[in-house]
């Protein structure tokens, strides 16, 4: 770098300090002003009937949420179609790519045996009170036919209007490819497609600032909605879905960077928990997808292939949705509904998890992998609708661990190719979120033009 760039990129920085007239508070204490003061207006309106509280948290939840989905489908699309063409940069990016899903199923199968395994020890549907007649059908059903057939879109637009994300990833990658095989042809589609990733990037990035707010309205209409007996009915199931997680999460990474990355295991924390902490209020992969991105790269991940690896892997990458929950839940539902799960119903509930992790592609909820899970057992549907009420509370962790296993697995991939920065990965801080820390976080994040000829 010449040094009139390295003057450039530092000079607005004595600016910065100047131009903030909000005092910067860290946002890890924002989220938790946000998860503290949403219990407490949550339990007024629960324990004091006020409803109007309760639909007024109800609508700042569901905004927030709103507000994230709406950015979804199109950064979807502009994110994976630019990854594939940065691939080109990237010196054995078929290799990089074969090493990637490798471990996103090694980590698959590794996160549902935990789930098995506490499902078994636990047995969550015994003593809940719950009944078949309890469970409703859901709205929508998972099944193998659909997840194939599904894949490929009728056509160009419904994808978008009825966010149809495996679609819109299906797409993003033909025309990833096709960019990659026409060269520079291509080039002018992907100087706009890169403008407008950046664009959309900014514009979460003042939706991520929110989140503080959008925590008060979504824990506090799910304690003012569902109530704590409700979930005491649920809570062996509950501390089961967060025991599984954080094993994953505080166990198995931390495991993997240390003996496979051979990297300290509590810096990886230290880099990525502004993304960790982001998943677990947004409830939604792709929403974090900008931050986690930004991470992944100050923990020393080369920018190309972050590029790739993290758009690729908010809409595949699902351990705590697609692994951990759906075999608890089919292990809970099956107690439910008296039905006996043999060793060949567990190796299914394992293969479903590593193959159909695509369907819960990065938004909130996993409901759809579960019936393809339950349809794949021959398990009663119904089941689905007695998850329903503790679905957004068991959400959040979910997504934090996918998250993070996002974020784990690029790093894992360079430290075996040894392209991992570890110097950078060793001086990593937690990012901050206040304006300056925005500015920053766009520059990091943004998709560099190819290399010149």
């Amino acid at each position: 770098m010449s040094p009139s760039a390295e003057t450039s990129e530092s000079a607005p920085a004595p600016q910065r300090p100047t131009s903030s007239r909000i005092p910067k508070i860290p946002f890890w204490v924002q989220i938790l002003t946000g998860l503290a003061l949403g219990v407490l207006l949550g339990w007024v309106a629960k324990s004091g009937d006020v409803g109007w509280l309760t639909t007024t948290l109800q609508h700042i939840g569901d905004l927030f949420v709103q507000l994230l989905k709406l950015a979804v489908a199109p950064l979807v699309f502009f994110a994976i179609l630019v990854s594939i063409t940065n691939l080109r940069q990237v010196n054995n990016a078929a290799r990089l790519a074969s090493r990637t899903l490798l471990w996103f199923m090694v980590t698959s199968l590794i996160a549902v045996a935990i789930g098995l395994a506490i499902g078994l020890l636990s047995n969550p549907g015994a003593g809940t009170g719950l009944t078949p007649k309890d469970g409703k059908l859901p709205d929508h059903a998972g099944s193998w036919i659909d997840f194939l057939t599904g894949i490929v879109p009728t056509d160009i637009i419904t994808p978008f209007t009825e966010l149809n994300v495996l679609q819109i990833v299906f797409m993003a990658a033909v025309a990833g490819i096709a960019a990659l095989q026409l060269g520079e042809k291509a080039e002018p589609v992907l100087a706009i497609s890169r403008s407008v990733l950046e664009l959309l990037q900014k514009a979460l990035w003042w939706v991520i600032r929110l989140a503080p707010i959008g925590t008060v309205g979504l824990i506090g209409n799910a304690i003012a909605t569902y109530g704590w007996n409700l979930i005491g009915k649920y809570a062996t199931f509950t501390v089961d879905i967060y025991v599984g997680c954080a094993i994953v999460l505080f166990g198995v990474y931390p495991l993997l960077l240390s003996t496979v990355a051979k990297v300290n295991p509590l810096q990886f924390f230290r880099g990525a928990w502004p993304a960790i902490q982001l998943a677990f209020v947004s409830r939604s992969s792709v929403g974090t997808m900008p931050v986690t991105q930004q991470v992944t790269q100050r923990l020393g991940v080369p920018r190309e292939y972050a590029s790739f690896a993290v758009p690729f892997g908010s809409t595949t990458k699902m351990d705590g949705c697609a692994s951990i929950y759906p075999a608890i839940a089919a292990i809970f539902i099956a107690q439910i509904f008296d039905v006996q799960l043999s060793i060949g119903d567990y190796l299914l509930i394992a293969f479903v998890s590593v193959i159909g992790s695509a369907a819960t592609a990065g938004l909130t909820g996993a409901t759809v992998m579960l019936t393809l899970t339950l349809s794949t057992l021959g398990l009663p549907l119904e089941g689905v609708g007695l998850l329903m009420a503790i679905d957004p509370i068991l959400d959040m962790m979910r997504t934090a661990t996918n998250v993070a296993g996002q974020a784990v697995i690029p790093i894992l991939v360079s430290a075996r190719e040894k392209i991992l920065d570890r110097e950078a990965y060793n001086r990593a801080r937690s990012i901050s979120l206040d304006a300056a820390g925005v500015e920053e976080a766009e520059a990091h994040v943004s998709v560099p033009a190819p290399a010149a000829a």
